[in-house]
């Protein structure tokens, strides 16, 4: 699987204790979990290779819960987030130990989880290396909808299979996930009227601009906040 340096740049500070939310147990996995208990609405949203402590994430999913959703961000990467400064495990290593199948696995207990909590419809979102995750929970029907956040190691042959709507939100700077690859993406689902689709790509922003960005930075985060508004808007209308 091809993956490019972008993937890893603007790393984040790692922080367990970020966000309003709660750290639980949900299907054999720790996770962040925020919004209401008594919520019937589930977004499950998966970190990109940096993992589940990274306070924008956080932030992103505490402002999913407000809108009425219970959100969990699982740890699927099971403790081992991908340290950039770790020269005897580059990237390419770490990766053999967290196959996106691997976190796809991990996800059907954790929808099962949900739905003992009373969850009755649940949508996912995933960033970057995330991505290809939630199109594998997708294309086993295991949720209603699904965002895509700058994804990586997806393909058109994936987009084939899509069998819940779907929302890419893509970067006009990306190199893993380029807006020609998107472009593609947005022809296959032009032929597939029973999916419904919506593709967008945002000018004058990189990959991992929508929860990678530093929050002083006033142009980043309204740029990352079109993104997280989008992805909300396609969550209320099409997960319900």
């Amino acid at each position: 699987m091809a993956f490019g340096a972008q993937c890893c740049e603007n790393r984040p500070t790692l922080n367990p204790s970020s966000g309003s939310g709660r750290v639980e147990k949900l299907g054999g996995l720790d996770a962040y979990v925020s919004g209401s208990p008594d919520s019937k609405l589930g977004i499950v949203l998966f970190s990109d290779v940096f993992g589940y402590e990274a306070p924008n994430l956080r932030n992103l999913a505490d402002k999913i819960a407000a809108a009425g959703f219970l959100v969990v961000v699982p740890d699927f990467l099971k403790g081992d987030p991908y340290e950039p400064e770790n020269q005897d495990r580059p990237l390419h290593v770490w990766l053999k130990d967290h196959e996106p199948d691997k976190g796809f696995e991990d996800s059907k207990p954790l929808i099962e989880a949900l739905k003992s909590k009373g969850i009755t419809a649940v949508g996912a979102a995933g960033a970057c290396f995330g991505g290809k995750v939630v199109v594998e929970m997708a294309k086993n029907e295991l949720i209603q909808a699904a965002v895509l956040l700058h994804p990586s190691f997806v393909t058109v042959d994936d987009i084939k299979e899509f069998k819940a709507p779907i929302a890419v939100l893509g970067a006009e700077n990306d190199r893993t996930s380029p807006p020609e690859l998107l472009k593609q993406f947005e022809q296959v689902l032009a032929f597939k009227p029973e999916v419904k689709s919506h593709v967008k790509i945002y000018e004058n922003v990189s990959h991992g601009w929508g929860i990678r960005y530093d929050p002083d930075d006033e142009s980043a985060v309204k740029a990352a906040e079109e993104a997280h508004k989008d992805m909300l808007e396609w969550s209320l209308i099409h997960v319900k």
